[in-house]
């Protein structure tokens, strides 16, 4: 699948926006802005493996699509959701546990960039990442 591979982060669009209306410190916006994001995505059918190298932290998640599971973003905002895979679209629909608000997200290979976009409480991001 197109998704398959290592991608790093190359820019970002509104992120820094999109973070503060989820309620991310300054400091922590900041910092995030230059986090070196590197996503290795890994696919067999239904089931996702995904590592996330940052300069904060490595994670590493097994998903199955259509499956709702628990993931905490890197300033520790815990969420429950599920991806789907509509078309060439994988789509993520996550709650936040502390407000109940909700997450969207999706990830989309854009000729050589994986474009990973967020929408939450009204401002929308975007991250894209090249392959590397």
């Amino acid at each position: 699948m197109t998704f398959d591979g290592t991608w790093k982060v190359d820019h970002n669009e509104n992120y820094d926006k999109f973070m503060e209306q989820m309620g991310i410190s300054m400091v922590k916006r900041k910092l995030a802005a230059h986090d070196n994001l590197k996503i290795t995505i890994q696919h067999n059918g239904d089931k996702f493996h995904v590592k996330e190298i940052s300069t904060f932290r490595t994670l590493e998640i097994d998903f199955t699509l259509g499956v709702t599971f628990e993931y905490s973003l890197a300033d520790g905002t815990e969420l429950s959701g599920s991806w789907i895979l509509e078309g060439e679209t994988l789509k993520g629909k996550f709650t936040r546990k502390d407000n109940g608000k909700e997450l969207l997200t999706t990830r989309v290979i854009c000729g050589d960039e994986l474009v990973q976009t967020y929408s939450y409480d009204g401002v929308d991001a975007k991250r894209i990442f090249k392959r590397g």
